[in-house]
């Protein structure tokens, strides 16, 4: 996947999702869950193409499923509050 070569793409990518996401009406709650599907699919089935992605992972693997929630949730404050 292209947008994973560089993390400040891929920052964006996520940012320009979770934008369409609440304009459809999802609230941050369901964002945050799509997100937590989406890093569990990440951190088992995609290979880190970036020293971020590899941390992430790193930190993913290691953490009970609570703590990949709160992961899940910070990344889309990151990408969304955090720009």
């Amino acid at each position: 996947m292209a947008v994973l070569d560089n993390f400040e793409q891929w920052k964006e990518f996520l940012h320009n999702r979770v934008n369409q996401a609440e304009t459809l009406g999802m609230d941050r709650e369901n964002i945050s869950e799509l997100a937590y599907q989406l890093g569990d699919y990440l951190a088992q089935d995609i290979d880190p193409q970036n020293r971020e992605e590899h941390l992430l992972k790193d930190l993913w693997n290691c953490a009970n499923e609570e703590e990949q929630k709160i992961m899940a949730n910070l990344m889309v404050k990151l990408v969304n509050d955090g720009k």
